[in-house]
C-alpha cells in the first residue's frame, strides 16, 4: 500500500511553493501587522489556477492537465498539496484558498443547478470573486442542527432573518455571494445563496482575532433579506446533509493546512538550531533541542500520511463512512500536531520566539484556530468514537 504522491503532484507542489515564496513570503509579515487582505494576491492565485483545481473546464477551470497535477479536473489530493504549500508560508493565505474552494465553490459545484453554476463559478474559479458559507451562528457552532436563522418562502421570494458568526471570505471587496443555512420549515434546514449587497444582508465589522490576521472573517446579519426562490441551493430540506458533506471534505483540507504549518515550524527550527550557538556549540547539538525536533519531524510525517491517505480515499471513491472516519482522524491528529509544533518552535527560538520579527510568533498565534474551525477536536473525537460503533453523546 502506498500513498506516495505522483510526479505530477510533486511538480505541482514545486510550482505552488515557488509562487508562495515569491508572491507571499516577502509581504506576509507586513500584511499580518496591518490586518490587510491582499485582493491582488487572490487574483494571482486565480490566474495560477488554484481556485479551479477541482472544477470542470466548462465552469471556468483551466484546460491544463487533470487527474494528478494542476489544472481543471485535478483530484482532491492536488488541492491539498496547494493548501499545504500556501499554509507553509502563511496560514491566512492557506485558509483563503481552502475556504474559497471548500466552502465557496464546492457547495455550488456539488449541489447547484446548471444555471447557478454558470452564473457564479467562472468568477470564483478565476479569482475575480470569493464566496462564503454561512453555517456557524452565535448559538449554533458545533451543534449546527440548532440553527436559528429562518427563511420563509412567499410570492417567489425567500425572506431571511438571523445571524451568522465567524464567516471566512464573507466581507472582502470581491465577495460575490454567501451560501447560508436556514430553517425553512419544521425540522427542515436548507441552504440559500445570498448575493453580496442584497438589501437586508449586513456584513458586520471584521473580528479582532488572535491569529489569521490576513484572513477575512466577519459576522453576518439578515433582516428581512429577500432573495429569489431560485437561490435555493440543492433540494429544500437537504441543507443539513449538504453541509455535513462539505465539512467532511473541509476537514481533510484543514488537515493539509495544519501539515503546512507543522512543516514550517520544523524547517525554521532546524535552521535556527544549527545557527544559534550557546556555550560554544549550536543548540542543535544538545539532546534537549535535537530530540524535540526529532519528535516534531515524526509528527509531521505522521500528519502528512494521515492527510493524504484521507485525500486518497476520497479520490478513490471509497464509501462515505470510511472517508468521514479518515477525515476526522487526520484533522484531529494534524491540527493538534501543528499546535504542538508551534510550541516546540517557539521554545527552540527562546526569547526570539516571542518577538514578532520572527515568523514563529505568527505561527504560534495562527495555530490554535486549527483545533476549532470546521469541527473542534472534541467533535472529531466524537465522530471517531461513533465510527467505532460507540454510542457516544
Amino acid at each position: 500500500m502506498s500513498f506516495e504522491l505522483s510526479e505530477d503532484h510533486e511538480t505541482f507542489r514545486r510550482v505552488v511553493r515557488d509562487f508562495a515564496e515569491r508572491e507571499v513570503a516577502p509581504h506576509v509579515a507586513q500584511w499580518d501587522r496591518d490586518h490587510h487582505f491582499p485582493v491582488p494576491l487572490v487574483h494571482a492565485m486565480g490566474e495560477l489556477g488554484l481556485f479551479g483545481l477541482v472544477v470542470p473546464e466548462q465552469y471556468g477551470g483551466s484546460a491544463a492537465s487533470g487527474g494528478g497535477g494542476g489544472g481543471a479536473g485535478a483530484d482532491f489530493t492536488t488541492l491539498c498539496v496547494a493548501i499545504e504549500e500556501l499554509g507553509r508560508v502563511d496560514q491566512s493565505i492557506g485558509i483563503t484558498l481552502e475556504a474559497g474552494v471548500g466552502l465557496g465553490i464546492n457547495p455550488i459545484l456539488t449541489f447547484g443547478t446548471e444555471e447557478q453554476k454558470q452564473r457564479w463559478l467562472p468568477d470564483l474559479v478565476a479569482g475575480r470573486a470569493l464566496a462564503g458559507f454561512g453555517l456557524t451562528e452565535p448559538e449554533a457552532g458545533s451543534d449546527a442542527g440548532a440553527t436559528r436563522t429562518r427563511a420563509v418562502l412567499a410570492d417567489g421570494l425567500w425572506t431571511i432573518n438571523g445571524a451568522k458568526s465567524f464567516i471566512t471570505n464573507s466581507g472582502t471587496s470581491i465577495t460575490s455571494v454567501v451560501t447560508v443555512t436556514a430553517r425553512t420549515g419544521e425540522g427542515e434546514i436548507s441552504t440559500i445563496m445570498v448575493p453580496a449587497g442584497t438589501p437586508g444582508f449586513t456584513v458586520e465589522p471584521a473580528y479582532d482575532k488572535l491569529g489569521w490576521h490576513i484572513s477575512d472573517t466577519h459576522g453576518l446579519s439578515f433582516d428581512d433579506c429577500r432573495v429569489p426562490e431560485a437561490n435555493l441551493l440543492g433540494v429544500r430540506g437537504n441543507g443539513f446533509r449538504q453541509f455535513l458533506a462539505v465539512l467532511d471534505d473541509g476537514r481533510i483540507a484543514i488537515s493539509a493546512l495544519a501539515v503546512g504549518l507543522a512543516q514550517a515550524c520544523l524547517d525554521v527550527s532546524v535552521k535556527y538550531a544549527g545557527e544559534r550557538h550557546t556555550f560554544g556549540a549550536p543548540i542543535g547539538s544538545r539532546q534537549g533541542v535535537a530530540f524535540q525536533l526529532a519528535d516534531l519531524a515524526t509528527s509531521v510525517e505522521a500528519a502528512r500520511m494521515l492527510t493524504y491517505k484521507a485525500a486518497w480515499l476520497k479520490d478513490s471513491g471509497r464509501p462515505a463512512a470510511q472517508v468521514k472516519q479518515a477525515a476526522a482522524i487526520a484533522k484531529l491528529y494534524s491540527t493538534e500536531a501543528a499546535v504542538t509544533a508551534t510550541r516546540t518552535a517557539t521554545q527552540v527560538f527562546g526569547g526570539n520566539g516571542f518577538m514578532e520579527e520572527f515568523p514563529v510568533a505568527r505561527f504560534y498565534r495562527d495555530a490554535k484556530i486549527l483545533e476549532i474551525g470546521e469541527g473542534t477536536s472534541e467533535v472529531q473525537r466524537m465522530l471517531i468514537a461513533r465510527g467505532l460503533g460507540l454510542p457516544v453523546q
